[in-house]
């Protein structure tokens, strides 16, 4: 017998001891998260108490008949708040089972499963039959109860390849939408909000327990399932100008600036001050510097609703020059510029300025900046489905193909996303969504909801297309946007919830030719925000050797990077000074030649640890 891990005795009886405790803590005497797993294989009885364990709950199947302990009167109780469940783990209806003791359990995941068992042991009681059945230990109250948050808002999760619905239950806390219904008074450090979200056409049960359709993350769109130029390959997507124009995908991110008002130790503190007089700069080139403070007001703050370009200034605030002489004994107290400014290539607005003050009594001032943001080529778009693709091409509304009411698509995605990544679930919303559109309500695609009858068909949807006029596969005509003519082949299309994903082009693009450096390797320096290097590695460098680019090689690994002119002497291959070996004595031998920095600081450190490289040099 083992206690969390450690050997605590034997028993001689250990089914017997298994069953008692199980029924201990049904009767509340052991707490109910106690968990009681006997292991046949290792003849132990583990016993596990410590936290950091997943336990849910589950109903008991009563052994005797097969009959589930929770009956119509809990349910009542539960809807009208007379019950709670801890009153429902006290008198033995349903108790929590955590990954280990659920190896002793037999679980039904419907009502009907025992209903079968009952009637199978009756029929082989009438005939005489004799076999063995094995007893359900436990009901499912739900088998949507198996999955999270995330993978439960994905409908029909159970028609998917399982890695699709990890990859969206990942991708789904990516997506932008309403963050919560107090979203533009927060002063969050970074948010992503959707202008303007959308209930999904298509919804689950763990939707509305989590309130989904009030914070919503993602739009309905308008989807054709097929090929349009050559710009939608490897999962890109057509997306169709005019619901960009009508603001499908906008969104709006909001960034927190902060700076705080000090105070010292020797009396004195920071200010903020006005902008400077226009007037107090002569005309022609110092009116840029004016242009700076054109967002700050009287008191030294930019004011809410003003343009903000790279440079402007936020905040106005000046330093005192020092800050350890007393302000007694000093005769006038000089002060320093230590404003904020605004660090972005894209311009911004001020959305909201906040002053505030922390545990250490300083000041603080704090901005959000704001910027509206349509989809661009490259901007990540998802379904609920992992079908993740970017923007690939944005096409005017009169290039779109339609259908014969003359309704163009908002997307367009490649039929070749649905074969190898098996996501039927996608297309079950399809069709469920568009009947839901003529019914005039949000279908439900609830996970294994097929089982209790609370799922929207495909059956049901095809009936309501068919009574709608339209064709019960979900296809329909389209015509060219080109010509007019009608397209060969029949277009899969309909309403499918899409999510904007905060991978952003705006926010990743960067380029470099030569820029900053680090200071010890000489190399170029790292990240976006440094204006750092893009790094050509072995494979690329290997691909461009087999092209015959040999320049293009030199230009990215030396010229740009950390070209170095460096002496050695081609006597003893050393580096040396410039025109003299100190090793040889003589500076007869001594060449330059061109290497990169890492290389000879490479070369130094090996020499510091007594390791001696030599440089045997050719002629070229």
């Amino acid at each position: 017998m083992l206690l969390n891990g450690l050997i605590v005795g034997v028993h001689t009886r250990p089914i017997w001891l298994v069953r008692s405790l199980r029924t201990l803590r049904r009767q509340g005497q052991v707490g109910e998260f106690v968990s009681v797993y006997l292991h046949d294989g290792q003849k132990a009885v583990h016993i596990a108490t410590d936290g950091g364990r997943v336990c849910r709950p589950l109903i008991i199947v009563d052994d005797r008949t097969s009959l589930p302990r929770l009956k119509q009167v809990h349910i009542e109780g539960l809807a009208l708040g007379t019950i709670h469940i801890k009153d429902l783990l006290r008198q033995g209806v349903v108790e929590y089972i955590d990954v280990n003791e659920e190896n002793n359990c037999l679980i039904a995941v419907a009502e009907r499963e025992l209903e079968y068992r009952r009637c199978a042991i009756a029929e082989d009681m009438k005939s005489g039959r004799v076999r063995e059945w094995m007893a359900y230990t436990h009901l499912e109250i739900d088998p949507m109860t198996l999955l999270g948050v995330v993978a439960g808002l994905i409908p029909n999760p159970h028609h998917n390849q399982s890695p699709r619905n990890t990859y969206q239950s990942a991708m789904g806390k990516q997506a932008i939408g309403t963050i919560a219904i107090n979203q533009y008074v927060r002063f969050d450090g970074l948010i992503y909000t959707m202008v303007y979200p959308h209930k999904p056409m298509v919804k689950t049960r763990t939707l509305d327990l989590v309130n989904f359709d009030s914070v919503p993350a993602g739009q309905n769109a308008c989807i054709a399932v097929m090929s349009y130029s050559g710009y939608d390959i490897e999962d890109a997507v057509v997306v169709n100008k005019a619901s960009i124009d009508r603001g499908f995908g906008r969104c709006m991110v909001i960034k927190k600036q902060q700076a705080s008002v000090r105070r010292y130790q020797n009396g004195t503190m920071d200010r903020t001050c006005s902008a400077p007089d226009p007037n107090a700069f002569t005309d022609g080139v110092e009116d840029k510097r004016y242009a700076r403070y054109r967002a700050v007001d009287r008191d030294g703050l930019c004011m809410v609703g003003e343009p903000l370009d790279n440079g402007t200034i936020m905040v106005n605030k000046e330093s005192p020059a020092d800050t350890s002489t007393p302000v007694e004994r000093l005769m006038q107290v000089d002060y320093k510029y230590s404003g904020m400014s605004y660090r972005s290539s894209a311009p911004s607005y001020v959305d909201r300025v906040l002053i505030s003050s922390n545990e250490s009594e300083q000041f603080l001032i704090k901005v959000m900046t704001r910027q509206v943001r349509r989809p661009e080529l490259g901007d990540k778009f998802a379904s609920r489905h992992g079908q993740k693709g970017v923007c690939g091409l944005i096409v005017p509304q009169e290039d779109m193909p339609f259908n014969e009411q003359g309704i163009p698509p908002d997307l367009i995605m490649n039929p070749h996303g649905f074969p190898s990544r098996m996501t039927v679930g996608k297309l079950i919303e399809l069709l469920t969504g568009k009947a839901g559109v003529f019914v005039g309500r949000q279908a439900y695609a609830s996970a294994f909801g097929e089982e209790f009858g609370s799922t929207d068909t495909v059956q049901s949807a095809e009936l309501a297309l068919i009574r709608n006029g339209f064709n019960y596969t979900g296809k329909d005509v389209y015509y060219s946007g080109v010509n007019g003519a009608p397209l060969d082949a029949y277009i899969f299309s309909g309403p499918v919830f899409y999510q904007k994903l905060k991978h952003m082009v705006l926010d990743k693009m960067h380029a470099r030719s030569r820029g900053p450096r680090a200071v010890l390797t000489r190399q170029p320096t790292e990240g976006r925000s440094r204006d750092g290097g893009l790094r050509l590695g072995e494979m690329e460098r290997d691909c461009l050797i087999a092209y015959g680019a040999s320049n293009l090689i030199m230009e990215r690994l030396m010229h740009s990077s950390d070209a170095f002119s460096a002496s050695v002497c081609s006597t003893c291959g050393l580096l040396q000074y410039q025109n003299w070996c100190q090793f040889c004595r003589s500076g007869e031998k001594v060449v330059d030649i061109r290497l990169p920095y890492a290389c000879k600081l490479l070369f130094q450190e090996l020499q510091a640890m007594n390791v001696l490289p030599r440089l045997r040099l050719k002629d070229v």
